[in-house]
């Protein structure tokens, strides 16, 4: 656990709080992501939106780079995208930053544009967060990698192949094959 996932987890303890967490399980293993609703509601209710429809069973890791984020969301293993619902305003000024772990909004050149693509940032990529944004616009984290971290390793060092418009595509695909909501513990 990252020391940020480590501070978050112990202030929740204290405070009696607790968080929704979703589990991806994967063709490599589980990857279980705490949600921050506080900080980034409308890309949680977003992101959960997609999972209770279960848009991301099925769906493949389309975009690995090794010392950047490996990304899934929105295609299936035929490379056919998935319809998504209207984008969602972006959130990249919460105060979450994209280290290591942590999930954030894919989107396009336009910082309102997300929809249901998300990445796991895999190293500390500050040039990411609002305030240092290229655009000066950030991309919106809403969570944090709390178990499985191993397994977005694993995911990351797959090979990958450009095929079409796909530049970093597994060449074994790696699966999402089912996505649910936990119970919130207490």
């Amino acid at each position: 656990m990252t020391k940020i996932a480590l501070l978050f987890a112990t202030l929740l303890a204290a405070t009696g709080a607790s968080a929704q967490t979703v589990k991806l399980q994967t063709s490599e293993g589980d990857i279980r992501i705490e949600l921050n609703a506080e900080k980034a509601p409308k890309s949680v209710a977003n992101f959960l939106q997609y999972v209770k429809a279960g848009h991301y069973n099925g769906v493949i890791f389309h975009r690995v780079i090794p010392n950047f984020m490996v990304q899934t969301g929105g295609y299936d293993a035929k490379l056919k995208q998935r319809p998504t619902k209207p984008p969602i305003p972006l959130e990249s000024g919460n105060g979450l930053l994209n280290l290591r772990g942590t999930v954030a909004m894919a989107r396009t050149g336009d910082p309102n544009s997300a929809t249901s693509q998300f990445f796991v940032n895999v190293v500390d990529n500050i040039f990411l967060d609002a305030d240092v944004g290229r655009t000066g616009t950030g991309y919106a984290v809403f969570g944090q990698v709390v178990e499985g971290m191993e397994v977005v390793d694993k995911i990351r060092a797959a090979e990958t192949k450009a095929v079409g418009v796909f530049e970093n595509l597994p060449i074994k695909p790696v699966f999402i094959t089912k996505a649910l909501i936990e119970p919130a513990k207490k």
